[in-house]
C-alpha cells in the first residue's frame, strides 16, 4: 500500500479521533486529547479485555484497538513535540505504523499492543512519558 506522509497524517489524525468517540460509545470514557489521558489508555485497554474477555485477543480486536489507541497517543506526541508518521513495509507480511521523531522511531501501537496481549502491568502512559522526556529538556 502506497501512502503519502498527507495521507498516513490524516489516517492517523482520524484514527485518533475514532479513538475518542469509540471510548466514549464503549466506555462512557472520555479522552481529551491532553498528556494526562494517556493515563486512561492504559485503562481503557484492560476494559476491553474485561467487557469482551477472549474476543477481544482475536486478531482484528487487537489490530483495532493497538491501532486506535497507538494513533491517539501518538497524535499527542505528535502535538506536543513533533514527528511524523512512518508505514514501515520492510517486512511485507507485517507492515507497520511508527512515529518518527529526531532520529527514533515509536510504536505506540507496539506498545498498546505489548498491554493488551502479554502483559496488564505494561503502562502505555510510562512510555509515552519516557518518549517526551528523552526530546523535551
Amino acid at each position: 500500500m502506497q501512502m503519502t506522509k498527507d495521507e498516513l497524517a490524516s489516517l492517523m489524525s482520524d484514527t485518533a479521533h475514532n479513538a475518542v468517540l469509540t471510548t466514549r460509545e464503549e466506555f462512557g470514557i472520555e479522552l481529551d486529547h491532553s498528556p494526562q489521558s494517556v493515563a486512561l489508555v492504559d485503562v481503557v485497554i484492560l476494559k476491553w479485555l474485561e467487557k469482551y474477555q477472549e474476543s477481544a485477543l482475536e486478531n482484528n480486536i487487537v489490530f483495532t484497538v493497538c491501532n486506535l489507541y497507538g494513533a491517539y497517543v501518538g497524535e499527542i506526541f505528535r502535538k506536543l513535540v513533533g514527528g511524523s508518521w512512518h508505514y514501515d513495509q520492510s517486512n511485507p507480511e507485517a507492515p507497520y505504523i511508527v512515529l518518527e521523531y529526531a532520529g527514533h522511531t515509536y510504536a505506540f501501537a507496539g506498545i498498546c499492543y505489548q498491554r493488551l496481549v502479554n502483559d496488564s502491568q505494561i503502562s502505555v502512559k510510562s512510555y509515552f512519558d519516557q518518549a517526551v522526556s528523552n526530546n523535551v529538556q
